[in-house]
């Protein structure tokens, strides 16, 4: 087991970009569940137990159901996700899974119906922000509490 370093007690200052970004976030219009929705699978594709306990743990405190984070890794097979929140989950893993060629134009059509282009966007910095946490997360080993 190494004894890995938290960024945030040998440089706290390397924090000020990601906090400002999670302001920006806590102020945006997005809904609580879509912001839930994506720090969760996102968390879950690059394998973070920090942000997965922390945001399960968010996600049943605003009222998500158990069923559906249960479920969420095979959102596909299942009836229980908005055609909304489908489009999002979809998005969500191409970004994370950004090797695979990102949001399709065709996907990125079907968001631009869903939502307008404020929306969008804050969705894209949503999805950014959580991989970015999940990868300082995974790198240093920080543990769920």
């Amino acid at each position: 087991m190494s004894n890995r370093k938290s960024i945030y007690s040998v440089d706290p200052k390397a924090y000020e970009g990601m906090l400002v970004l999670e302001k920006y976030l806590n102020e945006s219009t997005l809904s609580v569940t879509h912001k839930e929705l994506i720090k969760i699978r996102a968390s879950q594709l690059n394998g973070c137990g920090y942000c997965l306990d922390l945001h399960c743990k968010d996600a049943l405190k605003y009222g998500e159901s158990v069923q559906r984070l249960l479920v969420l890794p095979a959102w596909r097979e299942t009836t229980l996700f908005t055609r909304e929140e489908q489009v999002i989950l979809d998005m969500t893993e191409a970004i994370t899974l950004l090797h695979t060629g990102g949001i399709s134009d065709a996907l990125y059509a079907q968001a631009e119906q869903l939502f307008d282009a404020t929306y969008l966007a804050q969705l894209i910095m949503c999805m950014v922000t959580i991989n970015a946490w999940n990868r300082i997360g995974v790198s240093t080993h920080l543990k769920a509490k």
